[in-house]
């Protein structure tokens, strides 16, 4: 699997740079929302956010609504690597495929162990997730001193991850089910990919459908931004066609999801107020649970579940990347936040057990993230021409 052999695509590159700039301002939002939080001003920053608008406060249509968007475009991506990217061959795929599994899997089982006896056992499936956006930006602080390769397995792999994390949200964190209107959304579902294979290419229908699809998810007890994936897959894609409606969805979608939907999650979610003892949380069985999974869970799954797929012949590394590099990406994958952040608001109802769930996992991502780029600075070799493809 020689990936850094083959230049990356345009489309592939503009997704790198805008996560690179999209993480950097994950990183202000998050910090501007903490000072303001726990500022004089910080009960009426936290009321704009549970401000009631059509019966629900801002910040539950920001997650359920906004966040339905992310999840269009984390959809889009997984379909054109399927189709034509890096998960298009069986030998492409393995390695991702296989890291990413460790990737969830190590880490769910430490979270599980630390928490089996506890409240926190909703948990469970906080640490599985990667924060493509943060990831990629601090890979990024490093240039081009990292091969080109380890960009896109890292790539590949968050993309995975967060399928994986979309099918826990889907499995395990849905309420009580309303089976009317989950076939309503399934049924629309099946006639907009009947559009597809009609080759139906006019977006709008498949966007007023969505809109349909997500309103009847909204109210099957299944989260709603779900339908943002299920609508990627039925959106026609054209491997040889760079104007397919798929592509140019893709290609809009990027900008306004790095530096307004994201940015304003984080705004919404990351303001909380830091009383006095808020450190001892971390200590907690949940904090230890979320901090062992993401920072030593994270790496050791994708290292292990990597040599498995290389050693037994099924897959091999990227050209000029090395196990020196997969351990540092193992690192950058533990900063979950988002995606992190985001599961801990369906797994627990305990408004004080997702303000303690959200502060171990900023601080979680924020070690993954300075123990990646440490590690990964002191391992990669100098800048060399190879390495200055994006």
């Amino acid at each position: 699997m020689c990936m850094s052999k083959k230049p990356l695509t345009s489309l592939l590159n503009e997704f790198l740079s805008s996560e690179k700039a999209g993480g950097f301002v994950l990183i202000a939002c998050t910090l501007i929302s903490l000072l303001v939080a726990n500022s004089a001003a910080g009960d009426a920053y936290l009321g704009i956010w549970h401000a009631p608008v059509f019966g629900e406060a801002v910040e539950y249509w920001i997650n359920d609504g906004l966040m339905t968007i992310f999840f269009l475009l984390v959809g889009l991506e997984l379909k054109r690597e399927v189709l034509a990217g890096e998960l298009s061959t069986v030998r492409k795929s393995l390695l991702p495929i296989f890291a990413a599994a460790g990737g969830m899997i190590i880490p769910a089982g430490v979270y599980y162990l630390i928490n089996k006896d506890g409240a926190a056992t909703d948990g469970t499936g906080i640490p599985m997730a990667t924060d493509i956006a943060f990831a990629l930006g601090i890979l990024s602080l490093l240039g081009s001193r990292v091969p080109a390769g380890l960009k896109i397995f890292l790539t590949a792999l968050a993309v995975i991850d967060d399928l994986g994390a979309i099918l826990v949200i889907a499995i395990f964190y849905t309420s009580d089910l309303v089976l009317d209107n989950l076939a309503i959304s399934l049924a629309i579902w099946g006639g907009l990919f009947l559009l597809q294979r009609l080759k139906v290419r006019f977006l709008l229908i498949y966007l007023l459908g969505g809109a349909a699809m997500w309103y009847f998810m909204l109210h099957s007890g299944v989260h709603a931004t779900i339908t943002g994936v299920l609508l990627a897959f039925v959106i026609p894609f054209n491997k040889d066609d760079s104007l397919s409606l798929s592509y140019k969805l893709q290609h809009w979608l990027h900008k306004p999801v790095a530096f307004i939907i994201l940015p304003v999650f984080a705004l919404a979610n990351t303001g909380i107020i830091l009383e006095t003892g808020w450190a001892q949380g971390l200590s907690s069985p949940m904090g230890l649970g979320i901090i062992g999974g993401l920072v030593v869970g994270k790496p050791l799954g994708i290292l292990i579940f990597s040599a498995i797929a290389v050693l037994t012949g099924l897959s091999q590394l990227p050209s000029g990347v090395n196990w020196k590099h997969v351990a540092g990406a193992g690192m950058l994958a533990g900063i979950g936040f988002t995606m992190s952040i985001f599961i801990s608001l369906l797994a627990f109802t305990d408004s004080q057990l997702v303000i303690s769930a959200k502060i171990a996992i900023l601080c979680a991502s924020l070690l993954a993230a300075v123990a990646g780029l440490v590690w990964l600075a002191l391992t990669s070799g100098k800048r060399t021409a190879e390495n200055d493809r994006p």
